[in-house]
């Protein structure tokens, strides 16, 4: 059976656009579905599942919303209806895949579709924005976005060949398919930044050796939201959170907050849970130039020309450490914290840039007066990647397993 690609798009102004790239994935040798979410006209081109039954499903009637004159409702509809089309044409196995075309709206609209896909099933974005910030167009999901360099209007020299490589990476993912053994090994999670990778790769490669399979996150902020979905969504039984410095970004502003809820996803599924301030010394910023006037006098670190850190403060670090024993007192499982005594970070061990003893203090301090008492509670006297320091982390989260 031909795998299917969603064509999802404003088929009453791209219809030429979307009828090239039919063809051309049809031409593969694989199926098309074509989805009508255009608004304004009628479709140029015949689609298989019409405006209607979008509108329909983001809860309202085609002809309330049509008129030209409130986009701001289409576009609300549509985000909402697709998404639950996807997510039953996926489902019910008619689609493996998805592709569209499409200016800011498009992408907008047709984003929000493939959001509502599975990491891992194919998902193509052409769009006029994608050099730009695609971060909420993507969000936590797998969304290949093609910049379409020209506008999506008409089929020219440039953007013919940009279609043409766009449908082919689609039908290349869908062809590839390598045969290799589903793994059985229990799921951990665990969070990893530059300043704690030594720690992280220590506890992974003991996890491994005890069977096992170890998902690690860069703490980017999208980084801790994905780790969040991924324990919220997957069978994982146990979380090492050794770096919490998201946390940092949400008090300060900086450019890494994984929001507010950071670090509740894994105390709340009941797993097994290792709770660690790491790298909480730190909030990100892009250039030098970014940094907000208000930090500009503080302790400033250049990690490289488009990131810059900034120190957090014993005002900061007591915010973050009642974040920490918050996660820690919401827990249904088993809930460790592990306070490194001599540093959360590589810039925060003694000699180093972001040293700073009182201000940790503050963060250990908040943690240890909020924390309730089911809440098991260890100092070790090491910084962050001393070996002793994972080796003891991993001693734990085997041990609790094993309990559990």
């Amino acid at each position: 059976m031909k795998d299917t690609v969603a064509l999802a798009g404003s088929l009453d102004t791209k219809g030429n656009e979307y009828s090239f790239v039919k063809d051309l994935i049809e031409k593969q040798g694989f199926k098309t579905l074509l989805i009508d979410f255009g608004v304004l006209n009628e479709p140029t081109i015949a689609p298989d599942i019409s405006r209607e039954e979008i509108a329909k499903l983001g809860g309202s009637d085609i002809s309330e919303i049509c008129s030209g004159n409130n986009k701001d409702i289409a576009m609300k509809v549509m985000c909402l209806g697709l998404p639950k089309l996807i997510k039953r044409l996926y489902v019910e196995k008619k689609i493996h895949g998805m592709l569209a075309l499409g200016g800011s709206g498009g992408t907008t609209i047709a984003s929000a579709g493939m959001r509502a896909l599975p990491v891992g099933v194919p998902k193509v974005m052409v769009s006029t924005i994608s050099s730009g910030d695609i971060r909420p167009y993507v969000d936590t999901k797998d969304i290949n976005f093609f910049p379409s360099v020209v506008d999506i209007a008409g089929i020219n020299s440039i953007n013919s060949k940009i279609f043409e490589n766009a449908s082919s990476a689609i039908c290349g993912m869908l062809k590839y398919k390598p045969k290799r053994k589903q793994t059985l090994k229990p799921l951990l999670c665990i969070s990893m930044f530059g300043n704690t990778t030594p720690c992280v790769d220590s506890i992974r490669y003991k996890m491994e050796e005890n069977g096992y399979e170890v998902l690690v996150f860069h703490s980017t902020g999208m980084g801790g939201r994905i780790m969040e979905d991924v324990i919220t969504e997957k069978n994982i039984v146990g979380s090492i959170d050794i770096t919490t410095t998201e946390l940092a970004d949400e008090v300060c502003g900086g450019l890494g907050s994984a929001g507010p809820e950071r670090c509740f996803a894994a105390s709340q599924k009941g797993i097994p849970v290792i709770l660690v301030p790491g790298c909480v010394d730190m909030a990100n910023f892009a250039s030098l130039d970014t940094v907000p006037e208000k930090y500009k006098n503080r302790l400033l670190y250049q990690w490289n020309p488009t990131a810059t850190l900034l120190r957090t403060n014993v005002q900061e670090n007591i915010l973050i450490g009642k974040m920490i024993a918050h996660a820690a007192n919401i827990a249904t499982g088993k809930v460790v914290i592990i306070l490194p005594l001599k540093g959360v970070s590589m810039l925060d061990s003694e000699g180093q840039a972001f040293w700073d003893p009182e201000a940790d203090e503050a963060c250990f301090n908040a943690i240890k007066k909020n924390i309730n008492q089911r809440v098991k509670l260890i100092e070790l006297d090491n910084n962050i990647n001393d070996s002793t320091f994972s080796k003891k982390v991993s001693e734990i989260m085997i041990n609790n397993l094993l309990k559990n």
